[in-house]
């Protein structure tokens, strides 16, 4: 696989910049894809569609329902490792199907160990948390935090 960008910055409009460093030693395909969709624009304006306090923050559906992923892509096969799901982990969402990941991701809250090994990691966010904590709750939240623009490099 060549050469994978080293972090992921998510501009959320609930007040600035989550960092995250991807972790391509973990999951590669997961962070190629979470990538080529953060520098295609794929990520811009989409919502944070399930927010659970003490829990998660998912998003990276484009309808922001959280029934859809990316049309354009094909679902991915899963890349578990022994990573702890801990507050900040980055890791993808994915339907009952293990190979179902797409373009759906979630950020931890706390930590959330009873996911280990049971959905793909593929960051850690090392700063801007208080932006992820920030975000609206709801399943979904009645107005939605979203991500304004997302880069990887």
């Amino acid at each position: 696989m060549a050469d994978l960008p080293e972090t992921l910055t998510l501009t959320l409009d609930s007040g600035g910049d989550v960092v995250i460093k991807l972790r391509g030693d973990l999951a590669p395909q997961h962070v190629a894809r979470i990538a080529e969709l953060a520098n295609a624009g794929f990520y811009d304006g989409v919502v944070f569609h399930r927010v659970i306090p003490g829990f998660m923050a998912q998003g990276g559906d484009p309808t922001g329902t959280g029934m859809h992923g990316s049309k354009n892509h094909p679902n991915l096969p899963a890349e578990f490792s022994k990573e702890p799901h801990v507050r900040g982990t980055a890791s993808m969402a994915r339907a009952q199907d293990p190979n179902s990941a797409n373009s759906q991701f979630f950020i931890c809250f706390d930590d959330a160990r009873f996911l280990d090994n049971q959905y793909t990691v593929w960051g850690q966010v090392t700063s801007g948390m208080e932006h992820v904590d920030a975000l609206p709750k709801g399943e979904p939240p009645r107005s939605p935090g979203k991500i304004l623009k997302a880069h990887a490099e």
